[in-house]
């Protein structure tokens, strides 16, 4: 750019001409274009408008003043620095010549490297052609291993998929490999249809794998179902026999536990129950080893593989619940008590095979969805009990499917099932169990009385006596009797003997096993209930009909009565053992003989029948001749009568009957004979009795007194010392009547002390109509004693004071 001459003239002013013709170029406009040629700035816009003016000479001038004015500015710096310019002109020269020397040395040098890198630019040209094909033979041989190795895994998918289901897992892996390669390869697959191929062959590969694992476990789900049942049978079968083990284990340690035999260190020998323990566990292993879960287990991994896991678990999960639904089916075609032992047998097996499923499956199953179905199968489990448990009356199948339920629960327990609710529905049922129980042992203790005549036992060989004595603990002595042997009482004992114990049995079986609770205590009741409810209102109910028992049947009940209340002690110990209860506490605790009112009402109908019999031979007293010249010297015949039979059923009660109880009956006959022969004075159609009558009375008393006292040495004996007064005691006021008519001085009677010592026992009424008949007899009676004197004989003077005073007092 040409710096602005003095004389050129401004850009305004050639516009201000283009304008006006006298214009010339504004001070301003000149300062602008200064400033920006000053700047270095852009003068296009000045010369656009220069020339859009139609003037561009004022621009043109300016502009060679400018020009003219860095000339000179730069004539001027030329001049200050001349001779540096001069300098660097000389140095640039000398660099010249340093350059023109520094070109032929290195076109020498040139020459020289290319003369000897021809040689090398040839081998370099080999080389980069070797390396060329080189890279292109890698790629090759990598694409070539990359196919091969592709087509080897599906080489060995194919493998694995022919080897059947147990290569599923290999085929997939294999096929994943390949899907790997496809998607994560640097480069895509050189050969497009192999390609294609394989990216078509590893989604069906999958299907394929997920058809095939979904068929194997349909399969397993049919056949784990059939298994299940056979595997519930097994660990309840395993249950019942660690049950009866552990009971025989028991039994053998009861002796032990009597004694209270310690180990050294204080322990109860407790290595035989432990020992029974760990085998029930071990059994319990073996049968959840049982089954196989392999085809479960590969489903479960295949379905991993395949990422369908979750769905899986939720196809597993429905599926199961359908079986389970299906498994409480079975009892709708067939009775319940048919059907019970494969309905829990199906469910303890299913629960067996979920427990091991939860245990070992890696997450298939949770602990909520295991108690949810477990839940499920308890309610109905316990629906389907309470209504055919409402609808039994017969308590053999209420037993029967209660143990097997017991068993059940048993066994579930030991894999961690709660059970609280099955064993509550046992419970509950346990009263309506034994009232059940009690209605069959009615009906049988009364088919046993219906059947029974009442006679002695007779046992011809040593195992009757064994099974009919020796096993209820009735024998009255340890020494063995010769056969054949004449049992004290009739077969009804042992039979009765018999049904209790079932009865014991079945409720401590039921007790025990899942009627909960304190075990003794309820067998205890429920031993009470059958005692008092079915043997003794029975018995009690044949005494109370009488039936057209004989006075030697009576006697047997009776004798039976009394072999019972050794029965009952064995039935009380039975319980014991079979509840595990030590013996000392039953002695502690022993009761009253709870069949006391049966005992009562046998020796009142015995009495009852005995007073009978006595007055049926007492009336034979007619035959007494109440005015008899002379006293009869053998006593009256029915004396006699009563004294043979009392002293023939003495001989056989003696054989049957207990001592007590004999005692009993005759002290009781004995009065009643006094009372009949207080009667014989009172009975109307005896209007007067002379002293000869009384004095066969006295006989027959004495006769009575006779036997009286050969009894009282028998209870003597015994060692029953009060017998001996008590028999005197029963004819006391015959006795003291006969005493009273025979005395000399019947008015003493009067003497309230005499009569407390001699008369106690009298009624004065009584005394004075007997009295009064013995009165009306008087003169004849006493005109024998007339002829030896004139006066009144005192004898008939102190009957007549009696007579007369008894009348004043009455």
């Amino acid at each position: 750019m040409r710096r602005k001459l003095p004389g050129d003239a401004p850009l305004s002013a050639a516009g201000a001409g283009h304008a006006s013709s006298a214009s010339a170029p504004s001070e301003a406009d000149l300062a602008q274009l200064s400033a920006a040629i000053a700047a270095g700035e852009d003068l296009g816009p000045f010369v656009r408008r220069a020339f859009a003016c139609g003037r561009p000479e004022p621009l043109l001038a300016s502009l060679r003043g400018a020009a003219r004015d860095r000339e000179a500015e730069i004539e001027e710096l030329c001049r200050a620095h001349f001779h540096d310019f001069i300098r660097a002109v000389d140095d640039l020269r000398s660099l010249l010549a340093d350059a023109d020397a520094l070109k032929g040395s290195l076109s020498a040098s040139h020459s020289a490297l290319l003369s000897s890198a021809a040689p090398l630019l040839a081998s370099l040209e080999s080389f980069l052609v070797a390396r060329s094909l080189a890279g292109n033979l890698s790629s090759a041989l990598a694409s070539s291993r990359r196919c091969v190795r592709l087509l080897a895994l599906a080489a060995r998918a194919n493998a694995h998929l022919q080897a059947g289901n147990h290569g599923l897992y290999l085929a997939l892996r294999a096929v994943d490999a390949i899907d790997r390669d496809l998607a994560s390869g640097p480069e895509p697959l050189p050969l497009p249809t192999l390609r294609r191929m394989l990216l078509s062959v590893v989604p069906a590969v999958r299907a394929h794998a997920e058809r095939e694992i979904s068929r194997e476990f349909s399969d397993w789900m049919v056949s784990i179902r059939a298994a299940s049942r056979h595997l519930g049978q097994v660990a309840i079968g395993r249950s019942a026999a660690a049950r009866q083990r552990q009971e025989e284990l028991r039994s053998k340690h009861r002796p032990l536990e009597e004694c209270i035999t310690l180990d050294d260190d204080g322990v109860g020998d407790l290595d035989d129950f432990a020992a029974a323990a760990a085998t029930a566990d071990a059994a319990d292993g073996a049968a959840a080893a049982s089954f196989d879960l392999t085809p479960l287990y590969r489903a479960m991994h295949i379905h991993q593989t395949l990422e369908l896991g979750e769905r899986f678990k939720k196809y597993y999960l429905e599926n199961r619940k359908l079986q389970l639904t299906s498994d409480f089916d079975v009892i709708a075609a067939t009775p319940f008590l048919e059907s019970h032992q494969v309905f829990f047998s199906q469910i303890a097996g299913f629960f067996i095979v979920e427990d091991r499923v939860f245990r070992t499956g890696g997450g298939l199953t949770s602990r909520p969805d295991v108690d949810a179905l477990w839940d499920a199968a308890v309610g109905k489990m316990v629906s389907v009990m309470e209504d055919n448990f409402s609808r039994m009356q017969t308590a053999n199948h209420l037993l029967l499917i209660t143990d097997y339920a017991a068993l059940l629960s048993a066994t579930m327990r030991r894999y961690g099932y709660p059970v609280g609710m099955l064993l509550d529905v046992l419970a509950k049922h346990r009263d309506k169990y034994h009232d059940l129980l009690l209605a069959d042992c009615r009906r049988q203790v009364a088919e046993a009385l219906a059947a029974d005549k009442f006679d002695q036992m007779l046992m011809r060989k040593e195992y009757e006596y064994s099974m009919n004595v020796l096993a209820f603990g009735i024998q009255s002595s340890d020494i063995t009797p010769a056969f054949p042997y004449v049992a004290p009482f009739s077969c009804t004992v042992p039979d009765i003997c018999r049904i209790v114990r079932s009865f014991i049995e079945d409720s401590v079986s039921f007790m025990a096993h899942g009627g909960g609770g304190d075990t003794y205590a309820a067998v205890k009741k429920y031993l009470g209930r059958i005692l008092s409810e079915v043997v003794d209102a029975s018995i009690q109910k044949l005494v109370d009909s009488g039936s057209g028992l004989s006075v030697s049947q009576a006697m047997q009940v009776a004798a039976n009565m009394s072999v019972m209340e050794r029965a009952c002690e064995f039935f009380t110990r039975h319980a014991a053992q079979l509840c595990g209860v030590p013996l000392r506490a039953v002695e502690r605790g022993r009761r009253d003989f709870p069949l006391r009112r049966s005992r009562d009402a046998a020796e009142a109908l015995l009495l009852r029948l005995l007073r009978a019999k006595a007055d049926e031979f007492m009336r034979q007293s007619d035959g007494v001749s109440w005015m008899a010249d002379d006293p009869p010297p053998g006593g009256n015949e029915y004396a006699n009568e009563v004294i043979i039979y009392l002293e023939t059923l003495t001989s056989t009660a003696q054989q049957i009957l207990p001592l007590p109880v004999l005692r009993r009956v005759l002290v009781a006959v004995l009065a009643h004979i006094s009372e009949r022969i207080i009667e014989l004075f009172l009975n109307d159609s005896v209007k007067r009795f002379n002293a000869n009558a009384v004095t066969g009375i006295d006989t027959d008393l004495k006769m009575f007194e006779t036997f009286a006292e050969g009894m009282s040495s028998l209870f003597v004996d015994s060692g029953q010392e009060s017998a001996k007064n008590e028999m005197k005691a029963a004819l006391v006021e015959a006795r003291q009547l006969v005493n009273l008519l025979l005395s000399n001085s019947p008015e003493n009677f009067l003497n309230p002390v005499i009569r407390e010592k001699n008369y106690n026992k009298l009624d004065y009424r009584k005394v004075a109509i007997i009295s009064e008949k013995f009165r009306d007899t008087s003169e004849s009676y006493f005109s024998t004693f007339g002829t030896r004197g004139a006066r009144q004989n005192p004898k008939k003077k102190s009957l007549d004071t009696l007579i007369k005073r008894l009348r004043e007092a009455s």
